[in-house]
């Protein structure tokens, strides 16, 4: 009896059931399912006609030697699991069905051979002949390339026939799959065998595996990614690296997941370096791991490997690097200098000098890209090439060894430093992107030159440009660094780059280092004898102290900053800007010693007030804008202590008007970003709600204030919460908080009544469980007695009158105005006594009359003040045409809560109107009798 036709995959399934293998362990071998496991176990018991398994491990051993002549079982048998792939592994296999011939390509390591075989041993079953599989690391004679296909297909010497030709005819007739596995090194030998292969073997399919492309009439070309990176845990790099870590020991816990997914990412997926890492895992754990990757090439190294190339990143490398050309390997080691993708233009500047001819850089470019050692990427500005991570740093070890290190990274520098310079100052739609395609060179350029006593000069001009750079890409952490090492470069000790760095830090409302730098400015001015420049610089420290003080820390004790500004007025002399920033100092700290005590407004107001008319006037002459609008606040400050709102309205207009015709330097920055802060407080302070939003929305919008957003959308939702904008208000606290926290729960003068703002909204809802949550957040965010006396009562009394409690209200700011005028004075006084006023009027408080007419003369030119006491008198005097004039009078001030409201006090049909307006606004309704 002739033997069942057995195919195959079934042969290879009936050898490992003769191994005493499950189903799954089988699987596993082959790749394949379970479930294709157990269909071919079937089709093996009824075509053997074996009644159960046992049996046909028995046959096993029967048949195996004459199934595996010609059978699967020549692919290697794999000695851990495959991991991901499952895009590649689909798409590969559908290229070696639809073509004759695929070439899977990639660098060395990335994982190219065990791809090969999972979709060779998953396609086994469509080639009845058999798959075949033939690795070509050791033939170095591209002659006998035939020899070892002919050794591993079982093909002899015949007479009178070479070995090529004796392959031909022994594959002519033959549906199989030949796996070539690492031709790169006799690529010269693989492409004109497999012409004549595919040529002579219609039936026959080739699946090669290459660091470069092989140039044949059939090839299809397969490029091997490294493993994907992306999904945090879920991504293929970290599930190989958690699988060979476990292999080796203990696998990695949750709590340093983020860690391995930032190792994977820094391997650049790429496989064999993952597979090496994970192996030391139980030896170095991940802080050893990181820490180790700044030299690769070092720490991935394995125990001995059946294949020296892989017992080492290095060795990979080695191997690829010896097949290449002298020029090339000058190429590859010259552009290792450059971390970003590059150009051929870039490449050429850098590498193109002798024994390289720079015309041939850009095709030496495209070998080494047709070697998998740089990647190509096209782009919207041309092509451009990378080598991985491990590739660079093995360049770089090579250009050491070459002696050519020094000469290429100047030249490096010499690029970046142009680049650098060219991009200060530009604009167009693609500023962005050009600085973020270069940025990580320029870092790397300023790091090799700061430390070569030879290039300092250069170094430290390319560190100023980059602060610049990182500056207007929002990167103020960065630029705050690029200024303060500029500075450290510097001949001169750096004083202008120290400035610098403390404008930056004012932007991120650090105080602590404003003050800190502006001191190191002052001593850096005067070791290089600018003795102006010092006394400059220590006022300007004195200043920060007192004008910034709720950023800071650890405020600077007084006596220090009195003994700095008593030595800055010693060294300033007659120069103006020097002379300008001393008074700006003597009137900072004049208005904080006066914003500290309550009362006494006659005895020291006047004396503020000229202390800081006196530093505006110094600082305009001097011809400094940001000088002139800092002591236009402290001008401001005074006259909101002296019980003019209006007139410190107008100061804070001012500084807007002289900033944007400014230069757009860090320091002209904060300033603004200060001066509309203080604009949009000022601007609620006296009732001008509109320009109060759209200020507060252009801070709230700055993306320099991105991670201090908190601060920035304060004043947008007190202005909406006061319009009564509630969606907003619940949008924009969403903002607030999440910044607020990820800060570490600051206190400050604006974000107590920014949290304050919100739960007035849910007040006024009547969410009380939301508000009493915000009502934690501002004691937390801001200070108690600002919150009790101040804007607290402010917003606690409003909710108290829309919910119609105007005893409580009245209770909540029953105080005299002079008795709690240290909290109320800047922007709550207005608003304070007109609440005071109507909360009188609906209390039935006897002094309600001559409230409402006191507080007349202090709001006057406040529209909605005015409005809201208006609408008091006319509740006093049951004039209802007067309260619907209100209504309209808010309207125009831009505040529709208090309309609403107004409709909803006049009752009647103009309630049901109020109502209305009430729920568009997002509002809860008060009872039916409030106000009553």
């Amino acid at each position: 009896m002739s033997s069942p036709v057995v195919s195959a995959r079934e042969a290879d399934v009936l050898a490992l059931l003769g191994e005493h293998l499950s189903n799954a362990e089988i699987a596993a071998r082959l790749f394949i399912s379970v479930r294709t496991v157990e269909s071919h176990v079937s089709s093996l018991l009824r075509k053997l006609q074996v009644p159960d398994r046992r049996a046909l491990s028995r046959r096993a051993a029967e048949l195996a030697p004459a199934e595996q002549s010609r059978s699967a079982a020549a692919l290697p048998a794999p000695l851990t699991a495959f991991v991901g792939r499952v895009r590649e592994r689909g798409e590969l296999a559908e290229a070696v069905k639809a073509h004759r011939q695929v070439t899977v390509v990639g660098p060395g390591g990335v994982g190219k051979t065990r791809l090969a075989l999972a979709v060779a041993a998953e396609a086994a079953d469509g080639f009845a002949d058999g798959v075949w599989f033939v690795d070509l690391v050791p033939v170095t004679d591209p002659g006998r390339v035939g020899a070892a296909v002919a050794a591993a297909v079982g093909v002899g010497e015949q007479p009178g026939r070479g070995i090529d030709d004796a392959v031909l005819a022994a594959l002519a007739d033959r549906r199989a799959l030949l796996v070539l596995d690492n031709c790169e090194q006799v690529r010269d030998g693989v492409a004109p065998f497999l012409e004549r292969l595919l040529t002579a073997c219609p039936r026959l399919r080739v699946l090669a595996t290459s660091r470069a492309r092989l140039m044949v009439p059939f090839e299809r070309v397969f490029p091997v990614p490294p493993l994907s990176r992306a999904g945090g845990d879920e991504s293929e790099a970290v599930a190989l690296f958690m699988d060979r870590a476990a292999a080796v020991g203990r696998p990695p816990g949750p709590a340093v997941s983020e860690g391995v997914v930032a190792l994977c990412e820094r391997l650049d997926g790429m496989a064999l370096a993952i597979e090496l890492a994970a192996a030391r895992w139980p030896t170095l754990g991940l802080d050893g791991l990181t820490a180790g990757l700044s030299d690769q090439l070092r720490i991935l190294t394995g125990g001995p490997r059946a294949d020296d190339r892989h017992r080492s990143v290095r060795a990979v490398l080695d191997w690829s690097h010896d097949l290449l050309q002298p020029q090339d390997r000058a190429l590859l080691r010259r552009v290792s200098v450059f971390v970003v993708p590059f150009t051929a233009e870039a490449a050429a500047e850098v590498a193109g000098f002798a024994p390289l001819d720079p015309a041939a850089v850009a095709d030496g470019l495209g070998r080494l890209a047709e070697q998998s050692l740089l990647t190509v990427t096209p782009s919207a500005a041309g092509t451009r090439y990378q080598a991985l991570e491990t590739i660079r740093q093995y360049g770089m070890e090579r250009l050491a060894d070459a002696g050519e290190l020094t000469v290429v990274r100047s030249r490096h520098v010499d690029r970046c430093l142009a680049g650098a310079t060219a991009l200060v100052g530009a604009g167009g739609a693609d500023w962005r992107a050009r600085f973020d395609a270069v940025a990580d060179d320029l870092r790397a350029a300023l790091a090799w030159a700061a430390e070569q006593p030879e290039r300092r000069a250069d170094a430290c001009r390319l560190a100023l440009s980059l602060a610049e750079l990182a500056f207007s890409r929002n990167l103020l952490g960065e630029s705050q660094q690029r200024y303060e090492q500029a500075a450290a470069l510097a001949d001169d000790g750096g004083a202008a780059a120290l400035r610098q760095a403390a404008a930056v830090a004012g932007c991120r409302r650090l105080g602590d280092d404003m003050f800190r730098l502006h001191h190191a400015a002052a001593q850096a001015a005067r070791r290089a004898g600018d003795t102006a420049g010092a006394g400059r610089d220590l006022a300007a420290a004195a200043t920060v102290a007192y004008r910034f003080s709720s950023e800071f820390t650890r405020i600077p004790p007084v006596d220090e900053v009195t003994a700095m500004l008593a030595t800055a007025r010693e060294l300033s002399g007659d120069a103006p800007a020097a002379v300008a920033a001393v008074a700006l100092a003597e009137a900072a700290v004049v208005a904080d010693a006066f914003g500290a005590v309550q009362g006494d407004v006659d005895n020291t107001a006047q004396e503020t007030v000229e202390r800081a008319e006196e530093a505006v006037g110094l600082a305009r002459r001097a011809g400094d804008p940001v000088a002139e609008s800092a002591a236009l606040d402290a001008l401001s400050g005074a006259r909101c202590w002296a019980g003019d709102p209006f007139g410190a309205a107008a100061a804070a207009r001012r500084r807007i008007d002289i900033l944007d015709a400014a230069p757009r330097t860090p320091a002209r920055t904060h300033e603004w970003m200060d001066a509309v802060a203080m604009a949009a407080g000022a601007a609620l302070g006296v009732g001008e709600l509109p320009r109060a939003r759209q200020w507060g929305r252009q801070l709230a919008d700055h993306p320099l204030l991105a991670e201090v957003s908190h601060h920035a959308t304060s004043w947008l939702l007190i202005a909406d919460a006061f319009a009564g904008h509630a969606d907003d208000v619940l949008t924009g606290s969403v903002r607030f908080l999440d910044a607020w926290q990820r800060n570490g729960r600051q206190r400050s003068f604006s974000l107590g009544p920014g949290a304050a703002s919100v739960a007035m909204i849910h007040g006024l809802r009547g969410d009380h469980d939301a508000r009493a949550t915000w009502l934690a957040v501002v004691d937390r965010a801001g200070t108690a007695a600002e919150h009790r006396h101040g804007y607290g009562a402010v917003f606690d009394a409003m909710v108290l009158l829309h919910h119609g409690d105007a005893d409580a209200a009245l209770e909540r700011v029953a105080p005299e105005p002079d008795q709690v005028w240290k909290w109320v004075s800047w922007i709550w006084l207005h608003w304070y006594v007109a609440l005071r006023a109507e909360a009188s009027v609906l209390a039935g408080h006897p002094d309600a009359r001559d409230r409402v007419d006191a507080a007349r003369t202090l709001v006057a030119g406040n529209p909605v003040a005015t409005a809201q006491l208006d609408r008091a008198q006319a509740l006093l005097d049951g004039d209802l045409p007067r309260q619907l004039a209100a209504a309209a009078a808010f309207d125009a001030a831009g505040c529709p809560y208090q309309s609403a409201r107004t409709l909803l006090l006049a009752r009647g049909e103009h309630a049901t109107a109020g109502t209305a307006a009430l729920a568009g606004l997002g509002l809860a309704f008060p009872r039916p009798d409030a106000g009553c």
